[in-house]
């Protein structure tokens, strides 16, 4: 079992994370690491933290001589801005002159967060609500991508759509049909998609996005949209149904529903396949080159919880970031007077970030599956127990039904 926990606030000294659970003697890639943590901050939109922060991860523990020890690897990831906010964000007492904020975003965590937790301050619930934790998200699953990729799993996003401009070729329906440029992984995917400022596959869409976000800018207003990820290389056999807390698409879901403004999370065809007959929706069962495989891939890699072998595939929507530069409706607390939402630093758009942040839940979610099926307190060890199951998975497949 494998987990991770961040701690740490948008402008506090710094964020961190501690990983749990994987096994000794995997390389870690550092280069790689804070190459995850500059894609996250990445995008066309973003706010001016951007050009304040250059993200990087430092591991305080669990590696000696570039591999894991197989104890807890903890990271620390600095928050550059913190010189600005010593006083505000003091751990001591309280300076003198702090002012308290007293109006609260509509659609942030901050009428919620001052309610369930009783402060008289907003500020304490937008300092761990913001996104900013999401950096030490994306570093505690690079542990997980690297764990990943010595199987073969690789792991990719690009953003569908941004203020609903959407493309004239969705690359989607090349993943549903199941028609993949040859050796095509996951992160080829990526490869491409950051080559745009807004990390979509179709330039004329780019151009088109731009201007509506340069629009949203103007009027002081933001934007969402929506993402996909895909993972390929997944074997058969993670997840179960058995119980319902243990099925894959289940935790794939929780874990993206999990980032900041995420608002919806389908597998596959999701939303599609309601309006369409069986016969449309379901993938048909096939021999190819003596594996059994399907046709299609609606099913997004995933049937009756456990994967299928065929690519994972996630899709997001991200709701428009809630702080407005022309602020709508909301209620000073002090008088329970109307009044205009307060303003605070923000980006004007985020779905490029949520893409890459929805790429390191998906691959946490799919090594936690894959150590419970494999195991292994070496990296040696699972890879034996992976490879014994997967040459053998179509041999005892074909005897039981010998028989």
């Amino acid at each position: 079992m494998i987990r991770f926990l961040t701690a740490g606030e948008s402008h506090g000294k710094a964020l961190t994370t501690i990983v749990e659970g994987f096994p000794s003697n995997l390389k870690i890639d550092i280069d790689f690491l804070n190459l995850q943590m500059k894609r996250r901050q990445s995008g066309y939109g973003r706010g001016l933290r951007m050009k304040i922060e250059t993200d990087t991860a430092e591991i305080l523990s669990g590696v000696r001589f570039g591999k894991t020890l197989g104890s807890p690897v903890s990271m620390l990831i600095k928050n550059k801005d913190w010189d600005n906010w010593l006083d505000k964000m003091r751990i001591e007492s309280k300076s003198a002159g702090i002012e308290k904020i007293t109006i609260p975003r509509p659609g942030h965590a901050d009428l919620v967060g001052i309610s369930k937790y009783n402060f008289d301050d907003i500020r304490n619930s937008i300092e761990r609500s913001s996104a900013r934790e999401t950096a030490a998200r994306v570093a505690a699953a690079s542990i997980a991508r690297i764990f990943l990729a010595q199987f073969g799993i690789s792991i990719g996003s690009f953003v569908e759509s941004i203020g609903g401009v959407y493309p004239d070729n969705n690359f989607a329906e090349n993943l549903f049909n199941n028609d993949l440029p040859k050796n095509f992984v996951g992160w080829n995917l990526s490869e491409k998609a950051d080559k745009s400022d807004v990390r979509v596959l179709e330039l004329k869409q780019e151009k088109k996005i731009i201007d509506k976000i340069k629009l949203a800018k103007k009027k002081g207003d933001t934007l969402g949209g929506t993402f996909y990820a895909v993972a390929t290389g997944v074997p058969v056999g993670l997840g179960t149904f058995v119980h319902y807390d243990k099925k894959l698409d289940a935790e794939i879901a929780q874990s993206i529903m999990s980032i900041n403004a995420v608002k919806a999370v389908s597998i596959g065809t999701g939303f599609q396949s309601a309006e369409k007959f069986g016969s449309e929706s379901h993938d048909e069962i096939i021999l190819k080159n003596g594996i059994l495989t399907r046709k299609t891939n609606r099913a997004g890699g995933i049937e009756g919880g456990i994967s299928t072998g065929l690519p994972i595939i996630v899709r997001g929507a991200m709701k428009p970031i809630a702080t407005l530069m022309s602020p709508i409706e909301s209620v000073e607390l002090k008088t329970m007077r109307k009044i205009d939402a307060r303003r605070e630093r923000s980006d004007f758009v985020a779905v490029p970030a949520c893409a890459v942040i929805s790429e390191s839940m998906l691959a946490w979610t799919l090594a936690e599956f894959f150590i419970v099926k494999f195991g292994g307190d070496s990296i040696e060890e699972t890879k034996d127990n992976f490879n014994n199951y997967t040459k053998k998975l179509y041999s005892r497949i074909k005897k039981n039904f010998s028989k």
